[in-house]
């Protein structure tokens, strides 16, 4: 009576196949994820003065105050580019730097890693570094000088091509 009626069983998935599966979720989930992470970091800064002349600021507008939205501009080098200066280091080597800066970090670490004297201005802390600094029409930091060499920015393969 059930002789002509056939039962089709869908196999078990295999290990392996459960194992592909898992980590295309988890890379599905960690894309969304990264992708939720990265447009909420952008956000706007706001700047508002209160009633005793102090600068307040925030990611958060305050809906009350009257508020100026600033634009913030990273001053620092993407690449390397080399040029001369008017200015002699007299051989020495010299950094313009900030604390913030990466490669301004990379730079000092790399001098002090192989014994190479250099003196460093942070332009955002000495007023007189800031003056050289805009003397030399620099836009970003590191500013390197070796001699009469300059380099923006920083990488090992760049000093070493003005200071060897």
């Amino acid at each position: 009576m059930f002789d002509d009626i056939q039962i089709r069983r869908k196999p078990f998935p295999s290990a392996t196949m459960l194992l592909n599966m898992n980590h295309r979720l988890l890379a599905s989930l960690m894309l969304v994820f990264a992708l939720t992470f990265s447009l909420s970091v952008q956000a706007e800064i706001y700047k508002w003065i209160d009633a005793n002349g102090q600068v307040h600021f925030s990611d958060q507008k305050p809906a009350h105050l009257k508020l100026t939205p600033l634009t913030l501009k990273i001053n620092t080098y993407q690449s390397v580019s080399y040029g001369k200066t008017d200015g002699n280091s007299g051989g020495k080597v010299v950094m313009y730097s900030t604390d913030w800066c990466g490669y301004c970090k990379q730079a000092r670490k790399y001098f002090e890693q192989q014994s190479i004297s250099f003196t460093e201005y942070d332009i955002e802390k000495n007023s007189r570094a800031r003056a050289q600094y805009a003397k030399l029409g620099a836009t970003g930091v590191p500013v390197i000088l070796v001699g009469k060499k300059r380099m923006n920015g920083f990488s090992v393969k760049g000093f070493r091509k003005i200071y060897d």
